[in-house]
């Protein structure tokens, strides 16, 4: 069972659409709902992509062109942009963000003094940016979305190599289809992570809706992702798979009050139902006339509801059957011995 705190981490992405105006609504927004980290994507367009890359299929259906190069530049965020970001979460929410290519890395890292780090998908095998990271004193979430077993071990020997403490390491499951299809989940491989490489877990979710993330917390995660927006219709690759704020605050009221649904492993009669205890048991009356000395039987006796706390419990029949009454009844009066 988890009985860790889950940290809940809203993923703007890119659903700011390269406006700052836009990004702060959804820093409030992940604020009011209950999250513990925003979470940002950095990069320098020219660093990270060619001007030839083509949009992934799910991209084509937001973009009216085929440039993942013209897509990136137009949501792509300045350093600068990006500072008065970090500024702005402060006393309020804790900024996170993936880097995707080295320069962006250094200006987390080095300039806003990140201590977590997540390496996106996508990056699993950089190993330009997962050396650099390794020989920081930092946390990294690795999200191995579209990696198999062996691409997160060869990311991970590069870690070690640079002697990275692994209690540092946080490894996400993730599936890398927006939005992933429930039969493509594979919620159980969280187990095999921490089998295989014994490290703390996280689900980065693109499923539509909340049920897949509230699961996963029984897998032992101790961070869960799931992008947000302001509004699913906007343009963009991302809103579609994304939960409103609304929802978005559902998804943190579940996952916050598992622990608290759960309870304990022993029966208990809560404060709650206390209240209602009488209404909804029954007492012993008299089912009609019984005179004294008549003797209590299955003719006489039955139970009904009386809102009454004081009557006898019918589970108390068996010992009475037979016995002599003591004082005369009419019919629904209460059983006195």
């Amino acid at each position: 069972m988890n009985n860790k705190k889950i940290s809940i981490i809203a993923e703007i992405g890119v659903n700011h659409n390269g406006s700052l105006k836009l990004a702060k609504k959804l820093i409030d927004g992940a604020v009011k709902s209950g999250a513990d980290y925003v979470k940002f994507q950095t990069y320098v367009t020219d660093e990270l992509i060619t001007k030839q890359a083509k949009l992934a299929p799910y991209q084509k259906k937001f973009i009216s062109h085929n440039s993942q190069y013209k897509m990136l530049k137009k949501y792509e965020l300045r350093f600068s942009e990006h500072y008065k970001l970090y500024e702005y979460c402060k006393k309020k929410i804790k900024y996170l963000s993936s880097p995707f290519d080295l320069k962006s890395a250094k200006f987390l890292v080095e300039i806003l003094k990140l201590k977590l780090i997540k390496v996106p998908s996508g990056e699993i095998t950089n190993y330009f940016l997962l050396d650099y990271l390794s020989k920081k004193k930092i946390k990294i979430i690795l999200s191995t979305g579209a990696s198999s077993i062996k691409d997160i071990r060869q990311s991970i020997a590069i870690l070690k190599k640079n002697k990275f403490n692994m209690k540092n390491l946080i490894i996400f499951h993730c599936n890398s289809a927006y939005p992933t299809p429930y039969e493509d989940v594979n919620l159980k491989f969280l187990n095999s992570i921490k089998k295989i490489f014994k490290t703390s877990i996280g689900y980065s979710d693109h499923t539509l809706g909340l049920i897949t993330p509230v699961l996963a917390y029984f897998f032992g995660v101790e961070y869960v992702e799931k992008h947000i927006t302001l509004n699913k219709n906007l343009p963009g690759p991302d809103h579609k798979s994304s939960l409103d704020i609304n929802e978005f605050s559902m998804m943190v009221k579940y996952l916050r009050n598992i622990n608290v649904i759960l309870g304990k492993n022993k029966k208990i009669i809560t404060n709650s139902e206390k209240k209602n205890q009488s209404f909804i048991r029954k007492c012993l009356v008299a089912n009609n006339n019984i005179f004294k000395n008549e003797k209590f039987d299955f003719e006489n006796l039955t139970c009904k509801r009386t809102g009454l706390k004081q009557g006898l419990t019918p589970i108390k029949f068996i010992k009475i059957k037979g016995k002599r009454s003591r004082f005369n009844f009419i019919k629904n009066d209460l059983i006195r011995l």
